[in-house]
């Protein structure tokens, strides 16, 4: 279960933070890393911080460890131990995600992705990514997939905006307007 908008607040405190000390991308970076230990079943890592049958001290010695191997600074390592006396650890890589789109945003960078009917080359992905950018004003990292039903064309989305330029769509576009004559 997410928890979005407790996970929003303090991503906003740590990104205030890391904001004065020049160091977003480093916190991002840190709670990433950590949100990927905790989606490792086979380490135990989301357990032996969040579990409360553990007592506090044996919690937050375990985070300021994961703290110190992922090379947090005082102000993370200190965000981290507050996490754990709040019991807010679970939400963590809630707190990851909601920190990288902040980051993002702040950066200018959207995130987006490309579906068509079949594999695209190097060279016509760069040209709609440089398209992209062009009309959303935003640096645009891409994710491409391919989705045979489409027939043809290609699918565009980059946070709101979609264009849809595939077959399939066209043809159920072109089956409307015949309905609508009869």
């Amino acid at each position: 279960m997410r928890h979005t908008i407790l996970a929003r607040r303090y991503a906003k405190a740590i990104f205030s933070l890391g904001k004065e000390q020049g160091a977003t991308e480093e916190f991002s970076r840190i709670l990433n890393a950590l949100a990927g230990l905790y989606a490792d079943t086979d380490a135990g890592i989301c357990d032996a911080v969040t579990n409360p049958l553990y007592p506090l001290e044996v919690r937050q010695k375990v985070m300021a460890k994961i703290a110190e191997s992922v090379q947090a600074d005082a102000i993370m390592t200190s965000f981290l131990n507050l996490l754990i006396e709040k019991k807010r650890a679970d939400i963590l890589p809630d707190i990851a995600h909601e920190l990288q789109v902040m980051v993002d945003k702040d950066q200018g960078i959207s995130h987006g992705s490309i579906v068509t009917a079949f594999d695209i080359e190097p060279a016509l992905l760069d040209k709609i990514q440089a398209t992209l950018e062009k009309i959303t004003g935003n640096r645009v990292i891409l994710e491409t997939r391919v989705d045979p039903s489409i027939i043809g064309g290609i699918i565009a989305k980059v946070g709101d905006l979609v264009l849809d330029g595939s077959i399939r769509t066209q043809l159920n576009g072109l089956k409307e307007s015949i309905k609508g004559r009869e």
